[in-house]
């Protein structure tokens, strides 16, 4: 059969095969180095919402090109080949958050590992991927997951002094908050202001609902989630 790919092509050196020892221990060092990555990002990030999942997202990612690049080895074609697979799939498949972009690259690479006879690197991936998704779902402390970002809108009367209407119970429910925007509303009869929010450990939003409500020149209360993730 003639061979479809040029010559240059096929390899740009020996493919060796890797013990399925060595295997593992790279895709669990990748492990660890993307926890110190998540934990790095976490640190340097702090009072930033980018969405629970992220950090989940980096640590996956760290494993998962790890697996692509013993499925790849020295073969340029196989190179060319995951850049398509994952350019078609990516594009033509929605995805809700970054975790589920991790889980789809996940089904890619898996498929390309046995298809190029890397099984032990599919069976090494799967084995540490879940490992990693067990982990960082229980983990449920330090750098992977602190309580969730909301966006909270409060449409108060005109002349109101926001700072000190809500400050008294943002202190007592939140542990951050940032002031994303405001603006007026009913015909400039009323404010919307609408904050970034992370409440204290064992604060429930119903009290901070309930709390803002029965404060005099309050209207409306909203609040939703950033960055949702499935339990």
């Amino acid at each position: 059969m003639t061979n479809t790919f040029p010559e240059f092509l096929q390899a740009s050196g020996p493919d060796h095969a890797v013990a399925p020892a060595h295997v593992f221990l790279r895709l669990l060092t990748a492990l660890v180095l993307g926890v110190v990555v998540a934990w790095v990002y976490r640190r340097a990030r702090k009072g930033v919402s980018p969405g629970g999942s992220f950090p989940t997202t980096l640590v996956l990612l760290c494993v998962l090109i790890a697996m692509v690049t013993q499925v790849i080895g020295n073969n340029v074609a196989r190179a060319f080949s995951l850049v398509g697979a994952l350019s078609i799939v990516r594009f033509r498949t929605v995805v809700r958050d970054t975790q589920d972009t991790a889980y789809v690259i996940f089904a890619v690479v898996v498929g390309m590992a046995v298809g190029s006879q890397n099984l032990w690197v599919a069976l090494g991936g799967i084995v540490v991927v879940a490992l990693a998704a067990a982990v960082l779902r229980f983990q449920a402390r330090g750098f992977v997951s602190e309580e969730p970002w909301y966006l909270l809108t409060a449409r108060v009367s005109v002349g109101q002094d926001l700072d000190a209407l809500l400050k008294p119970v943002f202190d007592t429910h939140l542990a951050e908050r940032e002031l994303q925007s405001i603006s007026t509303a009913k015909g400039g009869v009323a404010v919307d202001a609408t904050y970034q929010v992370r409440f204290k450990q064992g604060l429930s939003i119903d009290s901070l609902l309930k709390n803002i409500n029965r404060l005099e020149g309050v209207h409306n209360v909203e609040i939703e989630r950033r960055g949702i993730d499935d339990d």
